[in-house]
């Protein structure tokens, strides 16, 4: 019988533009903090600024190099059926140990040798990371660099080769109301697959640090109905092109205390081009 972890859900912290909006989830370890919003982790962690070895050309070339396209509409089944058959190579599911137990989020493939892009509250203070590909093989994953401040991290696999890079899109052409599809490991399903719209654009996302010397987490994020739950966290928000447009970091719950936070079609996911970005900076200060 397979072992079920629990998921991490995301962030606490509050929508700027609504002055009573209910907070972010997020958990670290195997506790939930805030109210009501939740990262979509299953189980524990969040990190700071780490450097690490250097980096493969490969990186930034996934990162930089993509077709951009626009994100179309009515999207059916059978795209969404053509949609995960493509990306679901270049999704993982992050493993993480943690003094308080473990945890599970879920990451994107930059690189055919193994660098993994993740939110960085699914590595944060982990004591070790193991990544599991689509194709049931685990690999040991050490951080390449990690932030904070965007919720991003990047990973290395330890003798990682042949893994599928995912394709970014331009998130500046989406649009409210365009077809996404989210993939992840919510509860530690691997591989799970939903699909929605993009509800909004430009969510100001604030997350306080867990501590008065820890920094706080701030984006402006995409939000989709797309249904998203703790272990999706780190994974990709994808367009209809099969492009990656965001990366699933929270999600609204009306929760509180120790529940545990649920999709309630509200998610909020870290746009491309800000993604693409810091993986740039993180892979480039490790050199």
């Amino acid at each position: 019988m397979t072992e079920m972890r629990q998921g991490f859900p995301a962030m606490s912290g509050s929508l700027d533009d609504e002055a009573k909006a209910p907070g972010f989830w997020r958990r670290t370890s195997t506790k939930l903090t805030a109210v009501a919003f939740a990262a979509a982790v299953v189980a524990g962690t969040a990190g700071g600024l780490v450097g690490a070895a250097g980096v493969p050309t490969a990186v930034s070339a996934s990162v930089t190099s993509s077709t951009i396209a626009k994100t179309s509409t009515g999207t059916s089944t059978e795209d969404v059926s053509a949609i995960a058959s493509s990306v679901l190579p270049s999704v993982v599911q992050v493993n993480v140990t943690v003094a308080q137990g473990s945890g599970i989020g879920s990451g994107v493939v930059l690189s055919a040798d193994g660098r993994i892009l993740t939110n960085n509250h699914v590595i944060s203070g982990a004591q070790q990371i193991s990544v599991t590909t689509n194709d049931g093989k685990e690999y040991a994953a050490s951080v390449v660099g990690a932030d904070p401040n965007s919720d991003l991290a990047v990973l290395k696999l330890t003798g990682a080769s042949g893994l599928t890079p995912a394709t970014f899109g331009d998130s500046s052409t989406v649009a409210v109301g365009d077809q996404v599809v989210a993939i992840g490991s919510p509860e530690g399903l691997q591989g799970t697959v939903t699909s929605g719209i993009v509800s909004a654009l430009d969510r100001t996302v604030n997350i306080a640090g867990e501590t008065r010397r820890s920094a706080g987490t701030s984006y402006q994020a995409i939000q989709t109905d797309a249904s998203i739950n703790p272990g999706n966290s780190g994974g990709p928000l994808i367009n209809t092109s099969g492009q990656v447009v965001g990366i699933n970091s929270a999600i609204y719950s009306p929760a509180s205390g120790s529940d545990q936070a649920g999709s309630v079609g509200i998610g909020f996911s870290i746009p491309s081009n800000q993604a693409t970005q810091i993986v740039n900076q993180l892979v480039a200060s490790a050199n």
